[in-house]
């Protein structure tokens, strides 16, 4: 964070949980099945996708650049993250919109 330290456990969790590189977030945030899952707040586009671009902006900043904001916005992509992968589907992972909606905050869970 600009004049700030940001928590090293929280950017830490970040960095482990987004799995996707900025150019994969990138590429997946433009497909049909990315815009096609989540809960949209009324402007058509959904919550996960505008996380998706948020994230963009916090990968391509030094650590010593990001806001509070980015911080905030890294709690709550863990925390997401952190819920969602404990309701995965037991069938389809690949095809599924738990993993499409998980893609659009920059994991990918069958990614190794």
């Amino acid at each position: 964070m600009a004049n700030q330290q940001t928590s090293p456990d929280i950017y830490t969790e970040f960095h482990k949980q987004v799995n996707m590189t900025a150019k994969e977030l990138e590429q997946w945030l433009t497909t049909e099945e990315s815009k096609s899952v989540g809960q949209d707040e009324g402007d058509g586009e959904s919550i996960g996708h505008k996380s998706g671009r948020h994230i963009l902006q916090i990968l391509a900043k030094k650590k010593a650049d990001l806001t509070a904001d980015d911080e905030a916005h890294m709690h709550k992509v863990h925390a997401y993250i952190s819920r969602h992968l404990a309701q995965g589907p037991h069938a389809d992972k690949e095809h599924s919109r738990w993993r499409y909606s998980l893609m659009n905050w920059g994991h990918d869970p069958l990614k190794k």
